[in-house]
């Protein structure tokens, strides 16, 4: 998962787009998800005119355009229900708290980003996420933009929250994850909806367990989760 703070500068900027790993040093009350990815350029400052600052952004994997916010459109309800090879995970969106962001993924998910992607990291130790969202399944992938955080004071991270994958702050792109536990994180990635159906689905992939790849309880899930589609609708 991508997150703050950012670790990925090495000598002369060089960037290894390589899946991090979760500090095993940190305590329970400090938590963070270390990533080291590309550094997608953070969203303009947010204004009045232009809450969200969708801001052109490398990289651009399957490059649908930039949104162009609509407070109105952003203002609907809607629920997301992703159908996925282990099941199907539906969440309501928290249009109210967090409209960049849950405007973004409709914007994606309305033009087929997500479909036949696949969730390509869990988490089963200390943290307890599964991310999803990016098209390359390297963890290093985006849309071709970025935008602005929200919905950060005083956010927490109880099972079922759908929040925002980032790599500093107003890097949010296509990235996110499911929390399957109760788990704590600081308020640094915005979360944008609620489960309301599948958290059984999700609770069997943890159990499947991952490989280890980045580290004890941090890897590539040991059960496929391919999307094959998403739908949103009221």
């Amino acid at each position: 998962m991508r997150t703050r703070p950012l670790i990925a500068l090495v000598a002369t900027c060089v960037i290894a787009a390589v899946t991090g790993l979760v500090s095993a040093s940190a305590s329970p009350s400090s938590q963070t998800l270390d990533i080291q990815k590309p550094v997608a350029a953070p969203a303009q400052a947010a204004t009045t005119a232009d809450p969200c600052g969708y801001t052109a952004a490398v990289p651009a994997d399957r490059f649908k355009g930039i949104p162009t916010f609509d407070a109105a459109k952003a203002a609907q309800p809607y629920s997301a229900t992703l159908l996925t090879t282990q099941g199907a995970i539906t969440f309501r969106a928290l249009t109210d708290k967090a409209p960049c962001t849950t405007y973004s993924f409709r914007f994606l998910a309305e033009r087929f980003y997500y479909n036949l992607t696949h969730c390509h990291r869990l988490v089963t130790q200390r943290i307890f996420v599964l991310q999803c969202g990016d098209p390359t399944g390297t963890g290093s992938g985006g849309p071709g933009y970025s935008f602005n955080d929200e919905n950060l004071a005083g956010a927490t991270y109880p099972a079922g929250t759908v929040a925002m994958a980032n790599a500093g702050p107003n890097t949010n792109g296509s990235q996110f994850f499911f929390v399957t536990k109760d788990t704590t994180l600081k308020p640094n990635y915005t979360p944008f909806g609620v489960v309301t159906r599948g958290m059984d689905v999700l609770a069997k992939i943890a159990a499947g367990g991952e490989d280890d790849q980045n580290g004890p309880g941090d890897g590539y899930p040991n059960s496929y989760v391919g999307i094959l589609s998403v739908h949103v609708g009221r």
